[in-house]
């Protein structure tokens, strides 16, 4: 039986999506471990398990062919040098590619090949930001507002989260230096060997 058409709002300012058919939250307690200041995260988190991110996706099914929408909404905040992020991921079908859109706030969309090239975009309200396939991806809110994108990919992509896991994070990290932001290097990133890319 196919999928009947259908409309969905988007509210920038609720970061929500009508007529979702699913929501995910991420909390600070989730995320540990992406972070490199041990101490900071450990502090914020003694603080209170701060919601960082959540997302609202429409995904009528997971059929080839099919789309995936929504938009996630991430709150602004720190630990140590570090902006608050999502957790990234390669779709689980790395061929799959993905597209962000910039509704409200400020962020950086960081990317990285698997072989270890690195590309930074400013998401801002209007820009479109296209992700190839076989690129790992991860939010970052370098705002003092929230971050509110909304995203389109093939529903039956999947996500892989440790890929990033695997290789000790990023190659880069995303900091506050003073004027804005700035991508410094990772000294525990490992490359990924010719056989795991």
């Amino acid at each position: 039986m196919p999928v009947p058409p259908s409309v969905h709002r988007l509210s920038p300012a609720e970061g929500s999506l009508s007529g979702r058919s699913h929501r995910y939250e991420k909390r600070l307690s989730e995320l540990a471990g992406l972070y490199a200041d041990a101490d900071a995260f450990d502090a914020a988190l003694a603080a209170g398990d701060r919601l960082v991110y959540a997302v609202e996706d429409f995904r009528p099914s997971a059929a080839p062919g099919d789309l995936c929408f929504g938009v996630t909404h991430m709150q602004p905040g720190r630990i140590g040098a570090e902006f608050f992020m999502t957790r990234g991921h390669i779709h689980a079908i790395a061929n799959r590619p993905e597209t962000y859109r910039g509704e409200a706030g400020q962020g950086v969309m960081l990317m990285e090949s698997p072989d270890g090239q690195v590309v930074t975009l400013e998401v801002n309200p209007g820009a479109t930001i296209y992700v190839p396939p076989y690129w790992i991806h991860r939010s970052v809110n370098t705002g003092t507002e929230p971050l509110v994108m909304s995203f389109v990919y093939p529903a039956d992509s999947g996500q892989d989260y440790g890929i990033i896991a695997r290789s000790n994070g990023m190659k880069m990290r995303i900091v506050a230096d003073g004027a804005g932001w700035a991508a410094v290097p990772n000294p525990d990133w490992r490359a990924r060997t010719a056989e795991e890319i």
